[in-house]
């Protein structure tokens, strides 16, 4: 297999300590690995409404893949795009390698939305993009804290794990945002 070279880097980046990376200024400079290994950039979802999510497999939130699930299917062919980070941050509740955790979401909750690879999301190793997401918006307490980011790649607002992928509060801001 040959390396990936976007993944080389991205690995090198990862090395330095969050305070010496620049902060992308917008979603779309971002390029990740995807949960099969693939280099994405966060540009082809550019003019799109994107959730961004840190998901983990094993927490008491982890139902919300449910939901999550449902709001893509209602609401991708409108311009909506979730987008899911896995990460085992918070309790170490995502264990598992990136075929088990795709195994795990699509087994359990059909999930079809965007995956990429496990990363960070608070702290001195925060990936890049939780460094754009976080910048005024703070980090994520727990798992499935959510980011709203509008068609111009910027975030309009967060919401902590205990917002349902359903609740009022989201689709009013989801609805909004794809005006």
């Amino acid at each position: 297999m040959r390396p990936n070279p976007i993944l080389a880097l991205f690995v090198l980046c990862l090395a330095l300590p969050a305070a010496e990376r620049k902060i992308p200024m917008s979603l779309y400079e971002i390029t990740l690995p995807t949960l099969e290994g693939k280099s994405q950039s966060l540009a082809d979802y550019r003019g799109k409404v994107v959730l961004a999510v840190n998901v983990a497999s094993e927490c008491g939130y982890t139902p919300q893949y449910a939901g999550l699930q449902k709001l893509y299917t209602d609401y991708k062919d409108r311009g909506l795009v979730i987008l899911g980070f896995p990460c085992n941050q918070f309790g170490a509740q995502e264990p598992g390698g990136a075929a088990q955790i795709q195994s795990f979401c699509q087994k359990n909750y059909g999930v079809t939305f965007p995956l990429f690879e496990k990363l960070e999301v608070k702290g001195p190793r925060k990936a890049p993009v939780y460094q754009f997401l976080t910048a005024r918006n703070g980090e994520p307490a727990w798992n499935f804290h959510k980011y709203l980011v509008g068609k111009d790649g910027q975030v309009l607002q967060a919401f902590p794990s205990k917002v349902a992928p359903d609740s009022a509060e989201l689709k009013a801001a989801l609805e909004a945002a794809l005006k």
